[in-house]
């Protein structure tokens, strides 16, 4: 099994190790970069260029890693005991399987996306040392131990709002997607929108660049946020000629407000609007 990218996801040489490596050692892959760089849908198309089923687990604040296992709803259990059900004779009934269960169980090998484990408790990440290591974990409640038939390919990813611990950190195989350059974001751009004018692009891009290197910008607009422009750019019938244009009264980008997500990086550019006005004079 080896990943090589997709025709619709822009993988690169370093990434594209990365995934193999893991998937060689056996080792979950810990994917971290900005907000929209691509790493949850790197799940997504690995499944897909393996031609492999994928689950997917969101984590939230609140998740807990046993979740991931399996829960037992002891009061649906409860509830059917005093309504004189059949099934509470059978505790199985009232196990429900989690993601990593479901991976481990799966008829063919799956990719397990592990979305955003750094938005769970610090503690998440080391409840389930033992399960990724071993494969394998115990049902208390029924006395059986559930072992994966084969490893499933696990991508975990992270924003890096929470440090990870070592001891999980040395189980994994780690890899940081950096931000594309000018030529990787034509690439994404092409395969999003085949067909788009290239002056269009090569406009939006250097405004892009510009927006994402001022000095004081608390949210760099991320590769996401750059295709939703163009779309919007496109809809509108805005082109190459009207983003030249170098009116100081302009400087904020039309259609900001799909690169620009807040009121303080809005509030930033149009100062730099108001100077570039009083230098003008």
């Amino acid at each position: 099994m080896r990943f090589t990218g997709t025709e619709n996801y822009v993988a690169t040489g370093d990434l594209t190790i990365a995934v193999n490596a893991a998937i060689t050692l056996e080792r979950p892959l810990l994917v971290k970069g900005e907000p929209g760089t691509g790493k949850t849908v790197l799940a997504e198309e690995i499944a897909r260029g393996l031609g492999a089923p994928l689950l997917t687990w969101h984590i939230k604040s609140t998740t807990k890693a046993q979740q991931g296992l399996y829960e037992y709803d002891a009061v649906s259990r409860l509830r059917d005991s005093q309504l004189g059900d059949p099934r509470v004779s059978d505790i199985a009934n009232y196990i429900r399987r989690g993601k990593l269960w479901e991976a481990f169980t799966a008829p063919e090998r799956p990719v397990l996306l592990i979305d955003e484990i750094d938005k769970a408790d610090i503690e998440f990440p080391n409840d389930l040392l033992l399960e990724l290591d071993r494969m394998e974990f115990h049902v208390y409640e029924t006395g059986e131990t559930v072992r994966a038939a084969r490893r499933p390919i696990v991508i975990i990813t992270s924003n890096n709002e929470k440090e990870l611990p070592d001891a999980f950190l040395r189980r994994c195989f780690f890899h940081y997607i950096k931000f594309p350059d000018a030529d990787t974001l034509k690439a994404i751009v092409d395969v999003h929108y085949p067909g788009i004018k290239q002056r269009l692009v090569e406009e939006a891009l250097r405004i892009f660049f510009e927006v994402r290197e001022a000095p004081g910008l608390k949210k760099k607009p991320s590769t996401s946020e750059l295709l939703d422009w163009l779309k919007l750019l496109m809809a509108e019938e805005i082109g190459p000629e009207q983003l030249r244009e170098r009116d100081p009264r302009k400087l904020i980008p039309p259609l900001h407000g799909a690169l620009l997500k807040n009121e303080q990086d809005v509030g930033l550019f149009e100062k730099l609007a108001f100077l570039s006005r009083r230098e003008g004079r």
